[in-house]
This record gives structure tokens, sequence and C-alpha cells, in this order.
């Protein structure tokens, strides 16, 4: 299962909206079969892994990262193929999480004779499959707020300075995540400081994500590259009351314009259901200070990443990762659970989930 799990790892980010699954086939204590969902619409974990172990497949053990499909897709149940090959047993490490599937997959098998197990290594599957669970249950994409900051919290010098806070290992781990990622946030500060291009930039070729900026007056550069470039698709989500002439030239310009609310802002809630309606499934948050606050008050944010520089740059001015009203007492902090820390060179990224689901009021 630990070696299932690792596959499903590797592929987090290709699948789309589809869950990163893992298969081992395993007879007589020998690996006969591996696989893993490469790309949402095609073969499935277990479709591959069977088709490596071939006629060995027959009296063997499947080891499933997640229940077995029982229904049509894109594809044929997986519950089917299992059975069609004569696996003799089948563990896996948790259950589907969509409500309406879950559990069916398992009866499928066992009312076929096939020997079920679940719950091996679930904590581990659980957290890796965080990002697909909240889609599928509440349509929502997952939220992974990414930050970068001095020890002493800046992101940029007073001068508004940014390039670079981390070295090149933290930021490379940056770009792996965005490669995890379907679509990243930005405010539209952002856009106009530092004219970004968002793309997923790895020794090898990466995914990019659509790249999505909060820009409630609709105020997106013609000739940004997020606009010019053609890279990946790029979204506005822009206030009720923005200019329906600056929405028109985006439009043809080829960004797509999402109103979200009918106020003078941004309606952040409003903004991810009609995200996750496009089959946006998880969205890396690299806002500034505003943008980052804001999302956490709405209680939007499912992890928060924190890299952190061995640097101190001081400064009145000088902005910092979260801009929000705080809080009064100690007690009353965000915090983290979950908590995870990591190196990359000289930096420290430290991760967590906000307690209590991140809200600040």
């Amino acid at each position: 299962m630990e070696l299932a799990l690792g596959m499903a790892a590797k592929t987090a980010g290709q699948t789309g909206i589809n869950p990163a699954v893992g298969c081992v086939v395993v007879k007589d204590g020998r690996i006969v079969g591996l696989g893993a969902h490469l790309k949402r619409g095609e073969g499935h974990a277990e479709v591959h892994a069977l088709a490596m172990a071939g006629e060995e497949a027959r009296g063997a053990t499947a080891y499933v990262t997640l229940e077995p499909c029982s229904h049509y897709g894109r594809t044929p149940p997986c519950s089917d193929r299992l059975i069609a090959a004569g696996i003799a047993r089948v563990v896996v490490a948790e259950l589907d999480p969509n409500p309406l599937v879950s559990g069916t997959g398992m009866a499928k098998l066992q009312a076929a004779g096939i020997e079920t197990e679940a719950g091996v290594m679930e904590a581990e599957a659980r957290r890796r499959s965080e990002p697909f669970r909240k889609f599928i249950t509440t349509r929502l994409p997952y939220v992974t707020l990414k930050t970068a900051s001095t020890l002493d919290g800046r992101i940029a010098t007073a001068s508004g300075d940014s390039r670079w806070v981390t070295g090149p290992e933290a930021r490379a781990a940056v770009h792996a995540m965005r490669h995890r990622h379907m679509g990243i946030l930005v405010g539209i500060g952002t856009v106009l400081a530092d004219d970004p291009s968002l793309t997923t930039r790895l020794d090898v070729p990466g995914l990019h994500p659509v790249r999505i900026v909060a820009d409630s007056a609709l105020r997106l550069p013609l000739d940004s590259k997020l606009v010019r470039d053609g890279a990946a698709p790029t979204i506005a989500l822009a206030s009720g009351a923005a200019d329906e002439g600056r929405a028109e030239a985006l439009r043809a310009a080829g960004v797509e314009v999402i109103r979200c609310g009918i106020g003078a802002s941004v309606e952040l809630q409003e903004a991810m259901r009609l995200l996750g309606e496009r089959e946006i499934g998880s969205i890396l948050l690299e806002g500034g200070g505003r943008l980052n606050g804001s999302m956490l008050a709405a209680g939007l944010v499912d992890r928060i990443c924190v890299f952190l520089a061995p640097k101190i740059i001081g400064g009145e001015d000088a902005p910092s990762s979260f801009r929000f009203a705080g809080f009064e007492r100690m007690a009353d902090a965000i915090e983290l659970d979950d908590v995870e820390v990591e190196r990359y060179g000289r930096d420290v990224c430290i991760s967590g989930k906000p307690a209590a689901g991140g809200g600040i009021g």
C-alpha cells in the first residue's frame, strides 16, 4: 500500500478533478502489476496494474489507494475489471468519499466472492486525497495558500522589491505546487506590480494551472503576460459593478470574465462556487496580504504553506503576508493543525490546516 500511495502522489495534478490513485497487484509474495491513474478520461490505476499483471492477476491481491469505482463515467467500472481478471482479494486504503457511491465498489466485489479489506494506511491516503474529497462533497475548490516571507513576516521591501525572498530550491518547490493545482489565484495588485506569467517552470515540462485574477474593477492590462502569452487560460474575477466595456475588451483578447456578486467588490464565496462549476477543483493562492486575509476571513483556505527565508527586512511600510483586522488576544489567533516542517536549501516551509475551518470571524 505504501508503494501504491507513492505512485498516486507522483501523479497528483495530472488527473483533473479525479483523484490520483495507485494500484499494486501481488501474487505469491511478488509484485506482478503496478499502475497509477495518469489522466482524466483514461484508464484508472487498476486498469494499468491488471494489464501489467496479465494472467498472473488470477488469484492475486490488489492493493488500491481508493475504493474501486462501481459506476460508469468516462471509463467502465474498475470493480468489474477486477472481477473479470480473477482477483482473489482487494485491499483499499479508503472508501470513496463521494456519498453517492461510497461502499458500492466494495459491495460489488464482495458479491462476486472477492475478499476485501479497507482502512490500510487510511490516514495517509486521506491526507493525500483531501483536494478530491473537498471538491466531490462540496463542489468547491480546495485552496492552498502559499506565501514566502522573511523572518519578520515581510513579502517585499517597502519599495516593493520581492526578487527573491526565498532561494532556488524553495522556488522550485512552489513550481511543483503549481503543477499539482488546477488553478492559481492572485490579486490584481500582484499583476500590476510584477506582470507575472503564473506558469509552471521546472527542469522537466509541467502542467500550467488556469491563471485567475481577483480584479474587481477589471484593471487587468491588455498587454500583460496573462493576456498575451497564451500559455494557459486566464480568468478575471470581476465585481458586478465592473465596466462592461473593459469586460468586452478582455473577452476579445481571450480572457474569461466572471462576475462575482452585484456590488463593487468580488464576492469570494461566490467566486469559489463559480470556479467549482467550471471544474477547477484545486487552487494555489499566491496572493498579497489583502487577498490572503480576505480568503482566510471567508473561511475559504484549506491549507497554508509559509516559506520562511533566513532574512530580516524591517521597515514599517514593508508589506506582510496577511492583512486583516487581526485580534486583540493571542488566544484568538488562527492556529494550524496537521503541521509539517520541510527544508528547502536555506529556507523552511511550515504548512498546516487552519483550525476550525480557518474563518477569522
